[in-house]
């Protein structure tokens, strides 16, 4: 085993970051057909430098929809420097607690929509989806109903990668090579209205609620615990719902006493110009991350119903769920001034605005070949790509690929793939020039994209 001295650490160029990270890290999601290194060492605002120096406008928010405020704001740093100088840890274990961890719980509670005013902290997404596929089998379990244990998610639907999270997650990959997925869980569409053959001449809500309760009475009312979903789908590709399809599941699913879990890591603290996007349909459980810190910490929240907090908080035996890190000072003070400076400058209303600018700005792609479909909702723009528009032949990854390095290498502009959807999900802090040189790049791609 070779080592290195800290001292040679802090000194390593870009190839040797580079040939480090191959060496010792292992990736989230990493692929074989990206062995190439892209190390980030500064932010500043809405932008990022690599190792190598150069400047890129992050158009996905640190790479996965968290930096809402952008980076390096003073305000975080100092909350952070003041709470590390207070009280850098203590648990949130039973009878114990901490100052932040209960002034956050607090302004959530004052945020949320309805009645949800029981939070339940976490380490991110995916633990908080974790989190709430329990609690919504345990609320059943000590209401006298234990045999609701099933979920049903969605097809392209995104979850998390743990055991439970990957199962609900509409996503085959997810499972290779990792044996048996979870049980008691089923799969409906997704309201894909660019792909509509699906529905045939039927309105697309119409065929979805009533896949949704034919999938219900497939299983049985009473063996159902929730189902889960995000407003706006981001792992699929920035998928929007029709107006009517969450009121009317949400109606159906309270005709069969099924709870609804909101998903809303990446769509909750203004990303759709809302504290919350699912407030309008009323769900029982919000699962939120992301956002809520602008990535200064790892942290989430799962928000629920009083009547949901109660059940878990007085059950039979201990709600035995949690982990070192949930609740952590530290974290929920970041939490608190993140949501503070997001109040101070009308982050949420600049979500909105940074809509209406790539709304403009993509407006010539829309009749390129090669873009099946252009969606955009507050901060969040999806362009679906095809081979064939007639046959709506998804563009194949390698060519995905391609796009994406061609931004990145060209115009310096940070984009996602999502399967065959070019992703973008700025700060909410973006300025309206940086919102068209993106447009502007985006449409230059696409174009030359479309030639070859």
């Amino acid at each position: 085993m070779t080592t290195a001295s800290t001292a040679q650490f802090r000194t390593m160029d870009s190839t040797a970051l580079q040939n480090a990270d191959r060496r010792h890290l292992l990736h989230p999601h990493q692929n074989r057909l990206r062995p190439d290194r892209q190390v980030m060492v500064r932010g500043e605002g809405s932008s990022v430098w690599d190792a190598n120096g150069a400047e890129y406008l992050d158009m996905v928010s640190g790479g996965n929809w968290v930096v809402a405020v952008g980076h390096a704001r003073t305000e975080l740093i100092e909350a952070a420097t003041a709470q590390v100088g207070t009280l850098e840890y203590f648990s949130c274990w039973r009878e114990y607690s901490n100052e932040p961890a209960v002034r956050l719980a607090t302004r959530l509670a004052e945020l949320s929509p309805n009645d949800l005013n029981t939070v339940f902290f976490t380490g991110g997404g995916s633990d908080g989806s974790e989190t709430a596929i329990k609690i919504a089998r345990r609320y059943h379990f000590e209401r006298g109903e234990p045999d609701r244990t099933w979920i049903i998610g969605r097809q392209f639907g995104y979850h998390g990668c743990t055991y439970a999270t990957a199962a609900v997650s509409g996503m085959d990959d997810m499972h290779y090579g990792f044996g048996p997925a979870m049980p008691h869980v089923a799969k409906v569409s997704a309201p894909m209205l660019y792909r509509r053959e699906m529905y045939g001449d039927q309105d697309p809500t119409d065929f979805l609620i009533r896949e949704l309760e034919e999938k219900i009475n497939e299983i049985g009312p009473n063996r159902i615990a929730a189902m889960i979903g995000e407003p706006v789908m981001g792992g699929g590709g920035v998928v929007i719902a029709p107006d009517d399809y969450w009121p009317r599941v949400r109606e159906l699913l309270s005709k069969y006493g099924i709870l609804l879990i909101a998903d809303e890591v990446i769509t909750a603290f203004g990303r759709l110009g809302a504290w919350f996007a699912s407030a309008s349909y009323d769900p029982d459980i919000i699962i939120t991350a992301k956002g809520l810190t602008s990535g200064y910490a790892p942290l989430g929240a799962v928000l629920m119903r009083d009547e949901i907090g109660e059940v878990m908080a007085n059950g039979e035996q201990m709600f035995f769920h949690g982990q070192t890190y949930y609740g952590h000072p530290l974290a929920c003070a970041l939490g608190l001034a993140n949501l503070e400076l997001m109040e101070k400058e009308n982050l949420l209303d600049n979500a909105s605005r940074i809509g209406g600018w790539f709304k403009e700005g993509l407006t010539p792609a829309r009749n390129l070949p090669i873009v099946g479909e252009l969606r955009i909702k507050g901060a969040m723009v999806g362009i679906e790509l095809v081979t064939d528009r007639a046959t709506t032949e998804p563009m194949p990854f390698d060519r995905m690929l391609a796009i994406i390095d061609d931004l990145r290498n060209t115009h310096r502009v940070l984009a996602r793939d999502y399967g065959p959807t070019l992703v973008v999900g700025p700060p909410l802090v973006l300025r309206q020039e940086q919102a068209a040189h993106t447009s502007t790049a985006i449409v230059d791609v696409l174009t030359r994209a479309s030639r070859s």
